[in-house]
């Protein structure tokens, strides 16, 4: 019988009000009742999230003047979560779309086993559902570099970091650790919460009877002559890295993650040159510059 604790599903809203409906639909199927949605909305549209609030059942929202990234919108939403004693707190992304008996495996297992401080549901491709978009994270502690498990060959149980995707924790380890580090903006930002939750004496779990389907980075595309993604990606990826190494230096070997990054800078660079994306080229150098300097403040 699983204990029926009283969770704050958390989901941030950037723009992509459908999508967002798509994941509030899917949620109010499922199989457990003790649940509070939270939306945030970041550079809110009054009208569209009006209708959402009208729609949805069990929902409250924040709507902000400006956008303030996964980390500066979720920790509205975990704030509200500590103020108001939910034992559960899930970050879980407005693109995806969930099983009915999804949340049951995850709180089963964290009761079960109070080693664990948080855990990841199986997330797999929304347009492809025999494909695994994240089993759980890899971190490579010699050349600092993170890895998403894709393949069932990779699944295990203990993992090393979990997704923002989906991220399910106990309030208590919350408040042990503190809130997302709003620096990172966006991107990174769940390997180091990871991180800072073992550093507290927890284990992370992968939890393959829980499943969530992604739809895919809505956020991160920009169409334009240089290709789909972003090239604020771009900059966030290289500037959050290095912060995250920096950040974490007692974790990883600094031989190694000098040379991994000196590798990872030239091989963009090449790949943009040769395609010929010079603003991507200027976002890489930015982020590294940004990502090296004493103070890293979101602008």
């Amino acid at each position: 019988m699983v204990k029926n604790s009283k969770i704050a599903i958390i989901i941030v809203n950037w723009k992509q009000y459908q999508l967002t409906k798509l994941c509030l639909y899917s949620l109010q199927k499922i199989k457990y009742d003790n649940y509070q949605i939270i939306l945030i909305d970041n550079e809110s549209n009054p009208k569209e999230l009006k209708k959402i609030k009208n729609q949805f059942d069990k929902i409250i929202t924040f709507p902000n003047q400006k956008n303030l990234g996964f980390t500066g919108a979720n920790n509205i939403g975990i704030e509200y979560a500590i103020k108001n004693d939910f034992e559960y707190v899930m970050l879980i992304n407005n693109d995806t779309e969930v099983e009915k008996n999804f949340i049951n495996p995850l709180i089963e297992l964290l009761e079960k086993n109070q080693n664990f401080g948080a855990a990841q549901p199986l997330i797999l491709n929304y347009y492809n559902r025999n494909k695994v978009w994240s089993a759980g994270g890899f971190l490579n502690k010699f050349f600092g570099y993170t890895y998403v498990i894709k393949s069932p060959e990779g699944i295990k149980k203990n993992i090393d970091w979990i997704t923002g995707c989906c991220f399910f924790l106990r309030t208590d380890v919350i408040k042990k650790i503190g809130l997302l580090d709003e620096k990172f903006f966006a991107y990174y930002e769940d390997v180091d919460w990871s991180i800072r939750i073992k550093n507290a004496g927890y284990d992370l779990a992968f939890v393959k009877s829980s499943v969530v389907y992604h739809h895919g980075s809505k956020s991160s595309k920009n169409e334009s002559n240089e290709g789909t993604l972003s090239p604020f990606v771009h900059y966030l990826n290289i500037r959050n890295h290095i912060f995250l190494l920096r950040k974490n230096k007692d974790v990883f070997n600094s031989v190694g993650v000098l040379f991994f990054q000196f590798f990872k800078i030239v091989s963009y660079s090449v790949y943009f040159i040769v395609r010929v994306r010079i603003n991507k080229l200027n976002m890489v150098y930015k982020g590294l510059i940004d990502g090296l300097k004493k103070n890293i403040i979101y602008k």
